[in-house]
């Protein structure tokens, strides 16, 4: 196995799902008091979704509140309820090209932008025989950090 060309940062995100995205906002802004900060949807990606921040400056971590736009459709970003976690990357090209080499299973999308605004891409949660290693499990989103 090559040195590693990249570094993991920290969390950038959290994302959880349900039904209405509108008792999701009760609890995380409501009740537990996080900050509002945005919204996003995309038909493509079935979801509608509140953004919300904890924390402050470099220590700020995103909790993305999602609803499907069709509950009946794919992906379903309401099962499991705890959908993705995303972590900060210090050279996303690097990490995904050296991942894929080691045998990572991505998501079909490869490399776009992201609902911040961030290029993002996903490592999918089960390997296949072609592609072993992924998130066992977890979807996992790997976002490029800003400079």
């Amino acid at each position: 196995m090559s040195e590693r060309p990249f570094r993991i940062l920290g969390v950038q995100q959290i994302a959880v799902g349900g039904l209405d995205k509108g008792k999701l906002r009760h609890l995380w802004v409501d009740l537990l008091g996080l900050t509002p900060h945005g919204t996003y949807r995309s038909d493509k990606e079935n979801v509608d979704e509140d953004i919300v921040l904890v924390g402050e400056g470099a220590a700020t971590v995103e909790i993305d509140l999602m609803q499907p736009i069709d509950p009946d459709a794919k992906p379903r970003v309401n099962s499991p309820a705890l959908n993705h976690v995303g972590l900060w990357v210090d050279d996303l090209p690097a990490a995904v090209k050296w991942l894929g080499e080691q045998g990572m299973r991505f998501t079909p999308g490869g490399i776009r932008k992201g609902a911040a605004g961030h290029d993002v891409c996903f490592i999918h949660p089960k390997g296949n025989d072609l592609l072993p290693f992924s998130g066992e499990g977890v979807l996992i989103e790997l976002v490029q950090s800003p400079s």
